[in-house]
């Protein structure tokens, strides 16, 4: 009788390898699998809330406003509702928009409470309004529910202030010129060539200092020593739309730009809990709750403008808006973010853009020539 002859070592440890290896092989296209699929659906989020803006236009003649403000608010304060509220009826949401009372906004519900009359609405966490590759488990205000998914304000606002698509009706400061919402007829450059929405990774829960360094950073507002962007002036009734006027040339902000970009790893965040603060809420220059803007490219570093600081009623920087300062889309998708455009259609933009179709990207009558191989 033959004894039974089994696997010597060596032979076992070779065989553990080789599954080893194949593993090794194997790990990152199942990881890159995994990612086109959260893209895919990142995308279609896109779609829909386009496609749910297009549905508000055909019935309120408009594009959903940034915020509401002074509707739905008290005296005191400018927090009012955001633009996701405006299409809750067309993203199979209404529930949610019957359950919230427009006689409170949060401050004053009671004194943004966990007990308030909006926590039904404030709590709900919307599929749609998160991208997939969201890797932060915790809202900025938890329990209060957040959004990935932001609104084109365009450009920072000694460039371009309130030249994008998803802007406030009213600038906040007396005498509340007019500013918006914004219907087809103002998008002179073209629907195709006009961003309306974009992704960014929301803030952290607590406000935690963050680096210009870690991987947080672009979840963060960055001081920024020097070049400032000259302040912007505000005589009211001039500008885009009744918007307060701009200062600064394209040579500026793209000194400004580059400087926010190398800044040192260790510079600490001087707030890190503002991108997506609380879904429903929208504010006319706390503007980085729900809205970005066309400065710095893709997946940059938000920085406040050192030229920007001061009362807010002179239209200058605050941690919250970076209205003057840069206010980029950010998402974890390799490479760059998505945007939805104004017709609808929905395309990836890579973090290497070139800054001046960048910019004009994010302005609706700029009067820009944009070629159809250049982003």
């Amino acid at each position: 009788m033959r004894p039974r002859r089994g696997f010597t070592l060596i032979e076992l440890l070779v065989v553990v390898a080789i599954i080893a290896v194949l593993i090794a092989l194997l790990l990152p296209a199942v990881q890159s699998a995994r990612e086109a699929a959260r893209r895919s659906q990142c995308t279609n989020n896109l779609r829909q809330i386009g496609l749910a803006s297009h549905n508000y236009l055909s019935a309120e003649g408009c594009f959903p406003p940034q915020n509401m403000w002074p509707a739905s608010t008290f005296n005191g304060s400018g927090w009012s509702t955001g633009w996701p509220m405006r299409i809750l009826g067309y993203i199979e949401a209404l529930p949610i928009l019957n359950a919230y009372n427009v006689s409170f906004t949060l401050w004053n519900d009671p004194s943004f409470s966990t007990e308030g009359v909006n926590n039904t609405a404030g709590f709900a966490q919307l599929a749609v309004l998160l991208c997939p590759s969201e890797n932060k488990k915790f809202a900025p205000a938890q329990p209060w529910a957040t959004l990935n998914y932001m609104g084109n304000l365009g450009g920072p606002g000694t460039f371009g202030l309130y030249t994008g698509m998803i802007i406030c009706p009213y600038f906040y400061y007396y005498p509340y010129p007019t500013l918006g919402p914004i219907a087809t007829e103002a998008v002179t450059d073209g629907t195709s060539n006009t961003a309306m929405f974009s992704e960014r990774l929301h803030g952290l829960l607590g406000n935690p200092t963050v680096y210009a360094n870690s991987d947080d950073a672009r979840r963060g507002a960055f001081p920024l020593s020097a070049p400032s962007l000259p302040a912007a002036t505000y005589p009211f009734g001039s500008g885009i739309g009744g918007a307060p006027a701009q200062g600064g040339t394209p040579a500026q902000m793209l000194a400004f730009v580059q400087a926010c970009n190398s800044i040192p790893g260790n510079t600490p965040s001087a707030f890190s809990s503002g991108a997506g603060y609380v879904w429903l809420l929208g504010y006319p220059t706390n503007t980085t709750v729900n809205a970005y803007s066309h400065s710095g490219p893709p997946n940059g570093l938000m920085c406040l403008n050192p030229g920007g600081s001061g009362p807010a009623a002179q239209g200058l920087d605050t941690v919250w808006g970076a209205n003057t300062g840069t206010m980029p889309p950010s998402s974890n998708h390799p490479g760059g973010v998505n945007i939805c455009f104004a017709d609808g259609s929905v395309r990836f933009i890579k973090n290497t853009v070139n800054l001046q179709t960048w910019w004009a990207l994010g302005t609706r009558g700029g009067g820009e020539t944009i070629s159809s191989d250049s982003y």
